[in-house]
């Protein structure tokens, strides 16, 4: 085999061979609980593990590489996305509604967000939620957020998190967001 056509078929192969060690971490994402955290092979990082997008402009692609056609086109800066794969510099990402494709990780930002209610958007009348002003169901509303907010994450304690959303903080309940695992502790 020539010098240029294995180039090519090493990077495919090892493409596979990630694809194969990766699947039993996205199946455990859809479960909703804290996925099993192994290392990306690139950037040492845990995989899966949330993100954000650093742009409103960010081409979602077929494969990991610019040869790839763009699939999407993700116009949100700040939406959370989940890395559950890496090859080079490209993060294999899963969005809110479960669709997956490759991005530039110069794309994304470590800073942690989180969509309130986005598996709600689906209704007519999108459903909203209060921020409260303390950790528990009965505290005071700060605001009301609609399903499709992204809220700024500062802190979670695996059952609330305390967010951003435009000038008001407050607490929300972590399983109205995507963008934190069940059980996680965020610092």
């Amino acid at each position: 085999m020539s010098q240029c056509r294995q180039r090519p078929f090493v990077a495919y192969m090892a493409f596979i061979a990630a694809a194969a060690v990766f699947s039993a971490a996205a199946l455990a994402q859809t479960t909703g609980a804290l996925p099993e955290q192994q290392t990306g092979n690139t950037s040492g990082l845990p995989l899966p593990r949330f993100v954000s997008l650093k742009s409103d402009r960010v081409n979602l692609r077929s494969g990991p590489g610019t040869e790839y056609p763009t699939s999407w086109v993700f116009r949100r800066a700040g939406m959370p996305v989940e890395v559950i794969k890496e090859f080079d510099a490209w993060r294999q990402v899963r969005d809110a509604e479960g669709a997956t494709g490759w991005v530039l990780n110069t794309m994304l930002s470590g800073r942690r967000t989180g969509l309130v209610l986005p598996w709600e958007l689906k209704t007519q009348t999108p459903p909203q939620t209060a921020l409260r002003s303390d950790n528990r169901d009965s505290a005071a509303a700060v605001a009301i957020i609609e399903a499709g907010v992204i809220a700024n994450v500062r802190s979670c304690d695996g059952r609330w998190c305390v967010v951003a959303v435009g000038d008001f903080r407050g607490y929300i309940e972590q399983k109205k967001l995507w963008g934190v695992y069940a059980g996680e502790v965020v610092k």
